[in-house]
């Protein structure tokens, strides 16, 4: 998986690239881990990720808590499979999708 952080004052978009699985997860999970000081809009495009499994999930459950305290998170770009994803886990109600 590729990570692609650009941030912007206090905006900060991450694209993610190839698949977000229990291989990669922790692997985005220390890289917003460093990064989220100071954010208070959090962007992630997923047009080029493939796949999401459970442990993806998690991280993107537990950047959201983190969002939440401190501004807001979206996920943009989602393909067909990972909107699925998304609508059967009930990700699609707890998450921001555009």
């Amino acid at each position: 998986m590729t990570i692609n952080k650009q941030k912007n004052g206090t905006s900060m978009t991450v694209a993610l690239e190839g698949r977000l699985d229990t291989t990669t997860a922790p692997e985005l999970e220390n890289e917003l881990r460093e990064s989220l000081e100071g954010v208070e809009e959090l962007i992630f495009d997923l047009k080029a990720l493939d796949y999401i499994s459970s442990a993806g999930l998690r991280v993107l459950l537990s950047t959201q808590k983190i969002m939440n305290k401190q501004g807001t998170m979206k996920v943009t770009g989602s393909n067909e499979d990972i909107m699925e994803i998304f609508e059967v886990t009930g990700f699609s109600d707890i998450l921001t999708i555009e």
